[in-house]
């Protein structure tokens, strides 16, 4: 018989169902202090960077669904539905390492044509954002780590 662990799915929908039920700080708890972040909008590098990014967008998800989930010790790959204030329908897929139990490496894929069109059409809640991460979502900043 085989053991194939699965802890690194199981730290991923841990953190997916923090994330996704408003729990942002909770979500935190799953994420490396080094986590590598690799987004539409660039690379971003240690935990702070990765909540300035994550945490803005946490906030205007209104619902989400997951589609797919697949990992095993090292590796964890999950797809979701995604509805946000400014758009509806904003799929995104997540591949994520996790090391010594916490996501060391992650690299997530989404559409960000909507987010910009949002913004350009009067993105009030797009700015209104702590931090005004709406540049990571938009694609529109220099530099995604500030």
């Amino acid at each position: 018989m085989t053991d194939h662990s699965t802890a690194a799915l199981d730290t991923a929908l841990a953190y997916h169902r923090a994330w996704t039920s408003k729990d942002f700080e909770l979500a935190m708890t799953y994420i490396a202090e080094g986590i590598v972040c690799q987004a539409p909008a660039g690379r971003l590098e240690g935990a702070e960077a990765f909540r300035a990014f994550m945490g803005p967008f946490a906030q205007i998800l209104t619902h989400s669904q997951l589609i797919a989930a697949f990992g095993d010790d090292r590796t964890a790959v999950l797809m979701y539905a995604a509805d946000t204030v400014p758009v509806n329908d904003a799929p995104g897929a997540e591949c994520l390492t996790v090391t010594d139990g916490k996501i060391s490496h992650l690299r997530i894929i989404f559409d960000r044509t909507p987010f910009t069109a949002a913004r350009q059409q009067g993105g009030q809640v797009l700015d209104a954002l702590p931090g005004n991460r709406s540049n990571a979502l938009s694609g529109a900043g220099e530099d995604p780590g500030t």
